[in-house]
C-alpha cells in the first residue's frame, strides 16, 4: 500500500504579513515558511500507519506545487519520515489549478490513499482535496478525524452533525483530514534530518491550465478595538455593550 500526503508551504503563524504592488501581492521577504499544520498532521498519521507492519504500508510520499524556494519545506517533510517527494515546478495558483497540477503529477504513481489537510492556514479555502479527487476520478471522504487500516481495508471515522460516522471506502481514495487525525505533529530527529538530504525529490513540469480566479487585492483586518473595562456593579452597562457593540445577542 502506498500513501501520498499533499502538503502546502505556508507562512508561520507568528509571521508579520505585508503586501506589496498596491496590496495585490504578498511580500515574501523575511517570511518563515512551514508545512501547513493540517498537512503536517496528515503526514504524521500516514507515518504512524507505516510504523505498524500489519498495515502493509510500503511508502509514504509527499507532493507539493511550488518553486525551488519551497524545497526546504519539502526536506522537512522528508526529515519527519516521508520516503520521497514530488514537486510540481510552478508557483501555486488558485485551488483549482493546484488540484489539477497535483492530479497530473500523481496520476500514474498508483497511490492507494491520498491525504489532504482540510485547509491551508493562509487561504483557508478547503477545496483542493475535493477537486483533486474529482480530477483523479477517486472517491473522497471529508471531515476525516481518524484513519485506521483493518484487514487491508481503510476504516474511517468522520465528523458529522450531532455525532460521528464510521465507514469504509474502496481503494484508491482521497481523504480530507481535520483535527484529531493525529495528536501531535511528528518532529524530525537528527537522523531524519541527515537522511532527508539524500531522499529524492522528483521535479515535474506543470501542465497548461488557467486559474479560475484572480486576486483583485488583499486587505488587512481592522485593528482590534481597545479593551473596555466595566465595574462589577455596572451590569446594565455590560449588557448594553454586549448588545449594541459586540452583537452577541
Amino acid at each position: 500500500m502506498k500513501i501520498l500526503v499533499c502538503i502546502s508551504n505556508v507562512p508561520d503563524t507568528t509571521t508579520k504579513i505585508k503586501f506589496v504592488d498596491d496590496s495585490k501581492k504578498l511580500d515574501v521577504n523575511g517570511i518563515q515558511w512551514v508545512i501547513n499544520p493540517w498537512d503536517e498532521l496528515a503526514l504524521t498519521r500516514a507515518l504512524e500507519l507505516k510504523d505498524d507492519a500489519s498495515n502493509a504500508v510500503l511508502t509514504v510520499s509527499v507532493a507539493h506545487v511550488g518553486l525551488v524556494s519551497s524545497d526546504p519545506t519539502i526536506r522537512k517533510a522528508l526529515a519527519i519520515g516521508a520516503d520521497d517527494a514530488i514537486r510540481v515546478n510552478t508557483g501555486p495558483g488558485d485551488a483549482y489549478s493546484i488540484a489539477f497540477q497535483l492530479a497530473e503529477a500523481v496520476r500514474n504513481e498508483s497511490f492507494d490513499i491520498i491525504l489532504c489537510g482540510i485547509e491551508s492556514s493562509d487561504h483557508n479555502g478547503s477545496t483542493v482535496g475535493g477537486m483533486l479527487a474529482e480530477f483523479l476520478g477517486y472517491p473522497s471522504v471529508t471531515g476525516v478525524s481518524t484513519l485506521k487500516i483493518e484487514n487491508a481495508q481503510p476504516l474511517i471515522t468522520r465528523e458529522i452533525d450531532g455525532g460521528k460516522e464510521i465507514l469504509t471506502v474502496p481503494l484508491p481514495f482521497v481523504a480530507v483530514v481535520q483535527k484529531g487525525i493525529a495528536k501531535e505533529p511528528r518532529i524530525a530527529a537528527m537522523r531524519g534530518i541527515m537522511m532527508a538530504r539524500t531522499k529524492p525529490i522528483k521535479v515535474v513540469e506543470p501542465q497548461a491550465i488557467e486559474s479560475l480566479t484572480e486576486v483583485i487585492g488583499y486587505e488587512m483586518p481592522k485593528p482590534r478595538a481597545a479593551c473596555k473595562y466595566v465595574n462589577a456593579d455596572e451590569a446594565g452597562q455590560l449588557i448594553a455593550l454586549l448588545q449594541n457593540e459586540a452583537k452577541v445577542f
